[in-house]
């Protein structure tokens, strides 16, 4: 444990003074090398992201995580501690707005992704029953729900006769992305309800919606999905760009689960796991986009 605090400290003395010898080197600070030599998207704004964050500077360590209102002031600040003078070089200030609107946007994200989660499901909230009868009527527009508590609710998913109980593990987030899938791509997702009531490749529709929430969640908690936002989003990601991820990880799945081609249910875990390590591994590519132009209706596979 000692040799490994002491090859840290170590090695972060001997990555100061490198950059210490490129300033002399360059008259340029890590700051500006960067934005300089790296095009825009994930690569430049997630080294702009550890610069700041690992600077010996308590300016540059805070700016990651400073109100949206305040990042042209802090830029400012910024330029004045390094001493750039913003008139020779104003494309530095454009690109690291750019990248602090991204990085502060992730974070800002996260809370409200959070927030969700954390909100249970109220059945004695109208807004609460009101997305889940829309829920019943995204997806299934010709069959009337005949009563609140219903078996019907299996026939999309879920796995009792009132689907509150579903939503505990995800809160109001697995309700959230389910009637964002079924309302902002309704033939995509009727599609994908339909399939998964065949009966070689069945699934609760519903259930693996929460979980495929559950999988979108722990991607942004962990910083993965970072490449995706930082390439797709030119500012801020926001919740909309989450749910559209969701509806994008979705239909991956449903295809990912056909190909799979897995002998009964049983075989979900397997499969989620196998499909969350090729995310993960496509994320690994600095310049990747999970769903740039996404419509899901456009790659269906029909059974």
């Amino acid at each position: 444990m000692l040799i490994q605090v002491c090859l840290y400290f170590y090695c972060k003395f001997l990555w100061r003074c490198l950059k210490f010898v490129m300033r002399k080197l360059t008259g340029k600070c890590e700051l500006q090398r960067i934005c300089y030599s790296t095009k825009p998207g994930a690569s430049r704004t997630m080294k702009i992201e550890t610069s700041l964050r690992d600077s010996k500077s308590k300016l540059l360590q805070t700016s990651v995580s400073v109100h949206p209102d305040v990042i042209e002031k802090t830029i400012e600040d910024i330029m004045e501690l390094k001493k750039i003078n913003p008139d020779v070089n104003p494309q530095l200030g454009i690109s690291l707005q750019a990248c602090l609107l991204q990085i502060v946007g992730y974070r800002n994200l996260i809370a409200d992704v959070e927030k969700l989660r954390r909100e249970p499901y109220d059945s004695e909230n109208p807004q609460h029953e009101e997305m889940l009868l829309k829920l019943w009527k995204f997806l299934k527009p010709n069959t009337p729900l005949e009563s609140r508590i219903s078996k019907q609710w299996c026939e999309i998913g879920f796995q009792g006769d009132d689907p509150k109980t579903d939503f505990r593990g995800m809160g109001l987030l697995g309700l959230y992305n389910l009637q964002y899938f079924a309302e902002r791509d309704a033939a995509a997702a009727q599609q994908v309800l339909s399939d998964s009531l065949h009966p070689k490749f069945r699934y609760s529709f519903a259930i693996v919606g929460i979980n495929i929430t559950d999988l979108a969640y722990n991607l942004l908690i962990s910083g993965t999905l970072k490449t995706h936002f930082y390439n797709i989003a030119p500012e801020a990601p926001t919740l909309s760009h989450f749910q559209q991820t969701f509806c994008y990880l979705m239909h991956e799945f449903h295809k990912f689960w056909i190909e799979e081609d897995p002998m009964d249910i049983m075989e979900f875990n397997r499969v989620r796991e196998k499909f969350r390590k090729r995310i993960v591994k496509q994320l690994q590519n600095p310049d990747m986009a999970l769903c740039p132009h996404f419509a899901a209706s456009e790659g269906l596979i029909n059974m």
